[in-house]
């Protein structure tokens, strides 16, 4: 038991340790060495919390920095419009021009994706990429009701016009019908009629095309020398990192399946120790994620039923009970991120699930079976006898029925001198079967 409490607490360190160190301090350190540079930033998935304040913490990195430009390297197929909001307004408030850059080749800027391009002090694509589809749905990718469709898309329209204004009237009309018809266009047919700057290969191409361009940041002309540039990558920080790979519904399941795995391990063996907490770790990032993605909450009442299933298969050894928790996990998490109308890139992988759910199922079938042998082993004498005198600790009150702690193993117990609170210390005075008859340590003595 100490063992297992030392290596509980080393642990909770070494976490808070990283939490707190583990931090990308290096590239900020070493742009100031670099001179004239460009603070290139990658913002690739779905947007998130997480992405969010990376790009505000990069447009801040870059004017503390005195970064020439800053190249938002940009690949998502949209997300919530409140998250649009908050990176097209880094971008607009940005001292430091912003370009932003569709790439790499097969990549998208959609939904979402499509007003962050266009807030881009001067924006780019690659070849082989696509922009537009920006129609707004709800959280579940389901429609969201004609008079709030109609809401959301004038405003983002009427958004789209003010981002669009200085590209001309063809650009405007382009970016309105990505709103309106939800439509799709190539980095040549955006180039072709305003909507992007400039295709680049890559962000050194880039960086020759943009040399001499001037642009308007916060109403003021700025003038570009790009073409001697250093590039200066800004990676996410761990705790950013962490934060985004949380908005993967496969990762959420791997941790759900975790948390649980580890919170009914240390319910089989009551005590503070190493599984629960890991347990309550993965379970809380789990429910970080959920928070964050638009899930269908209903398939929380199957995987608690799961659980259960798990924890009543466990105490009695019926062995079928875990075929329907399987069953019934499996059941959950479809409902819970595969819901009719989600969004493909929120969704997780069917046969991901379904693997791992046989794997817990079948953890659980061989624990049963190993539950079932030892209840059925015939209980040696002489080591029921050694019993008699040891110490023990009250783990579930006896009143007069409860169990203890002795010797790392709980025990069914019966008090034979009144009810004893749990966290009390014990002798046992005599064994009944799998029963140990204990009385209080004082009286004991006396």
């Amino acid at each position: 038991m100490r063992i297992i409490r030392v290596l509980t607490t080393t642990f909770a360190v070494w976490l808070s340790l990283v939490a707190l160190l583990v931090l990308p301090h290096s590239s900020q350190a070493q742009s100031a060495q670099l001179g004239r540079h460009a603070l290139v930033l990658t913002a690739e998935g779905p947007l998130t919390p997480a992405m969010v304040n990376y790009i505000q913490r990069g447009v801040d990195t870059a004017a503390a920095q005195g970064s020439e430009i800053i190249v938002l390297q940009l690949n998502t197929p949209g997300g919530a419009i409140d998250l649009m909001e908050k990176i097209v307004n880094a971008i607009l408030e940005s001292r430091v021009p912003v370009i932003v850059y569709v790439a790499p080749r097969g990549a998208v800027a959609g939904s979402a994706g499509t007003l962050i391009t266009l807030a881009g002090h001067a924006n780019a694509m690659a070849p082989q990429t696509t922009i537009g589809a920006a129609s707004p749905v709800g959280g579940e990718g389901q429609d969201i009701g004609e008079t709030m469709e109609a809401k959301v898309k004038n405003v983002l329209k009427a958004q789209a016009r003010t981002l669009a204004a200085d590209r001309g009237p063809d650009a405007v009309a382009l970016a309105e019908a990505t709103i309106e018809e939800a439509k799709a266009v190539t980095a040549e047919e955006a180039k072709a009629v305003g909507l992007i700057d400039i295709i680049a290969g890559d962000v050194s191409d880039l960086l020759d095309q943009l040399d001499g361009r001037t642009v308007k940041v916060q109403e003021r002309d700025v003038l570009l020398r790009t073409g001697d540039l250093a590039v200066l990558p800004l990676e996410m920080s761990f705790v950013e990192t962490l934060l985004n790979l949380l908005t993967n519904p496969n990762i959420i399941f791997l941790l759900l399946f975790i948390g649980v795995q580890a919170i009914l391990a240390e319910l089989s063996t009551p005590g503070i120790g190493l599984p629960g907490l890991v347990g309550v770790i993965c379970l809380a990032l789990a429910f970080y994620g959920l928070g964050v993605l638009p899930v269908n909450w209903f398939g929380m009442i199957f995987i608690a039923l799961a659980v259960i299933l798990f924890l009543v298969d466990l105490q009695t050894g019926v062995g079928l009970l875990s075929v329907g928790a399987v069953i019934s996990l499996v059941i959950g998490v479809l409902i819970l991120f595969n819901s009719p109308g989600s969004l493909p890139y929120f969704q997780v992988s069917v046969p991901f699930v379904i693997t791992m759910s046989i794997a817990i199922g079948s953890a659980f079938l061989a624990l049963v079976f190993l539950v079932l042998r030892a209840r059925r082993r015939p209980v040696a004498v002489d080591s029921v006898t050694a019993l008699v005198g040891q110490a023990a600790e009250v783990r579930q009150a006896l009143n007069p029925r409860g169990t203890v702690q002795l010797a790392g193993e709980t025990w069914s117990a019966e008090s034979d001198s009144g009810p004893i609170a749990a966290g009390r210390r014990v002798r046992v005075v005599g064994v009944d079967g799998l029963t140990l008859k204990v009385r209080p340590e004082e009286e004991q003595k006396s």
